[in-house]
């Protein structure tokens, strides 16, 4: 079996795991593999912006208090003020690689104002902010000509204890699979970096990528990661609502800028739920769309911006007034009809600002990672914003500390070949779709934006078969790609669930009609990995 050695290995291509490489490359050698195009993340799609604060009436302080209302208040205090102070140092190293963010005619950055946010702080490039932070970090990529494999999907992380090695189970690397050629082989590191982001097609209806299966929570599960708070998972409240419109956002920012959430008839609600009306944080904004569709029995509600007109609309949202335009919705004269989605995994794997993990030589950061920032909630644009600030640390912790397997290439650890065993070439592809299907729709049914016991014991009961169904698929069968997004889909519901159980209150993105009040002491919700 092939094996791949480097210093560094990270998994992964959105703004955590490119930022990590450029970071690391000055201490030894960098392997990025992502198992679609390096563009195919959920970087590349975020729309609104970065948070940074640089007005002078702004503070870090009241960034920081605007992440732990938002968060419900489940954030590390401690945490949330780390990263919101180091954001400035994110932002220039965006700069660095080209990525030129709006300025106002005298020359003063153009930032904006999102749900959430008590003063403008969030950093933009037009509507596609994250495609081009993306395509900047990709060309300082090659420039730097750091190694990266495209196609490239890993199976599961290679534990020194799973394979007979004495002394401290650590992690040495992964098992991956090559796309194109169905090759099977490993990478060896002594340091391994998950940058592999969220888990948003676990649920029916979602504005993520196919990518988002949870890759990177399930494979650091599987190898006995501590996992976090995965009950939050945060459902943006406008993604455009058009039978020919998959996974498209109406960005925060246009709320920012002015938009209303009203019903068909152009009657504003929000205030009705929250103080702040439209500018509520995320979760208030998606439940009180879900609970006025229930209430109405319509089928989406309307963002209006009508008041701006159509050249303000066309210069400051040029990518949504034409994607809109391309189903026959005029931002300037129509109501835009749209409906929650799932959007974005608040916790996952449980790791300090700088990637560090329970498991040695296993690092995690960007979406993938719990770190303690977003607590019950996610902040608007505080995603980007911690991608880049813990890349940032985690690169300097290895780089400070390096982790080498020795000199000599004796000392390297030795790695088993990938065994198949008396699998067979799958046969039946249409058993990985229904499965796969099934989890997305109990998902979206009994562990959605509102949230039962009985729901989640159903959701429960059906999960606990069809994982083990599925396990009994994997070893019967040769792996494919779509096989072990299946596997990985599976832990990832399964890890809601059980986080969602746990949760004996409603607090931010969790809310539960058996437990409607907030408890007055709340806690992190941990689920210890199944360590091998």
């Amino acid at each position: 079996m092939k094996i791949i050695d480097c210093d560094y290995f990270i998994v992964g291509s959105g703004m955590a795991g490119l930022m990590s490489a450029l970071h690391l490359a000055s201490y030894g050698k960098v392997l990025v593999v992502t198992k679609g195009r390096l563009a195919d993340c959920n970087t590349n799609f975020a729309q609104g912006g970065i948070c940074c604060v640089m007005d002078e009436g702004d503070t870090f302080d009241k960034h920081a208090r605007d992440t732990m209302i938002a968060g419900a208040w489940l954030g590390d205090t401690k945490v949330v003020h780390e990263i919101c102070e180091h954001a400035p140092e994110g932002i220039r190293d965006l700069i660095d690689c080209g990525v030129r963010f709006a300025k106002k005619p005298g020359g003063a950055w153009d930032l904006t104002r999102e749900g959430g946010h008590s003063a403008r702080r969030i950093f933009h490039a037009g509507d596609i902010t994250g495609e081009k932070c993306e395509a900047a970090m990709i060309r300082r990529l090659k420039a730097a000509q750091i190694e990266y494999r495209e196609q490239t999907i890993a199976i599961d992380l290679i534990m020194s204890r799973r394979i007979g090695l004495a002394g401290e189970n650590r992690c040495i690397g992964a098992y991956v699979l090559d796309k194109k050629t169905d090759e099977i082989y490993a990478v060896r590191s002594p340091n391994t970096i998950l940058a592999t982001g969220g888990c948003g097609k676990v649920y029916l209806y979602t504005c993520n990528p196919d990518t988002a299966t949870g890759d990177g929570i399930a494979l650091a599960w599987r190898a006995g990661a501590k996992i976090e708070n995965m009950e939050f998972i945060q459902f943006h409240p406008t993604c455009l609502y058009h039978p020919r419109a998959k996974r498209f956002l109406i960005s925060e920012a246009v709320r920012g800028e002015g938009a209303i959430l009203v019903d068909k008839h152009g009657k504003e609600f929000m205030h009705k739920y929250d103080p702040r009306g439209s500018l509520a944080p995320r979760d208030i904004v998606a439940r009180s769309i879900d609970s006025e569709m229930k209430r109405t029995g319509d089928d989406c509600m309307f963002l209006d911006i009508r008041s701006k007109g159509r050249i303000y609309l066309q210069t400051r949202f040029p990518n949504i007034y034409r994607k809109c335009m391309e189903f026959g919705i005029d931002m300037a004269t129509d109501l835009i009809p749209i409906v929650p989605a799932a959007h974005y995994t608040c916790g996952g794997i449980k790791a300090a600002t700088d990637g560090k993990t329970n498991i040695a030589g296993l690092s995690a950061v960007g979406e993938c990672a719990s770190t303690g920032l977003h607590g019950a909630n996610r902040l608007a644009s505080n995603s980007l914003m911690e991608a880049l600030v813990c890349a940032r640390l985690t690169a300097a912790r290895l780089g400070a500390h390096p982790a080498k397997f020795g000199g000599a290439r004796a000392a390297r650890p030795q790695i088993p070949a990938w065994k198949t065993g008396a699998a067979v070439p799958p046969d039946e592809a249409v058993l990985v779709a229904h499965m796969w299907d099934e989890i997305r729709r109990l998902m979206w049914d009994y562990v959605g934006i509102v949230r039962t016991n009985k729901r989640l014991a159903r959701a429960a009961h059906r999960l606990k078969t069809l994982r083990r169904e599925i396990r009994d698929y994997y070893f019967r069968y040769l792996v494919t790609p779509d096989t072990l997004e299946l596997r990985n889909l599976a832990v990832c519901a399964e890890l809601i669930v059980r986080s969602a159980q746990k949760r004996h209150e409603s607090r931010g993105l969790h809310y539960t009609l058996d437990y409607p009040r907030a408890s007055k002491h709340p806690k992190q919700t941990i689920i210890d990995g199944r360590s091998y």
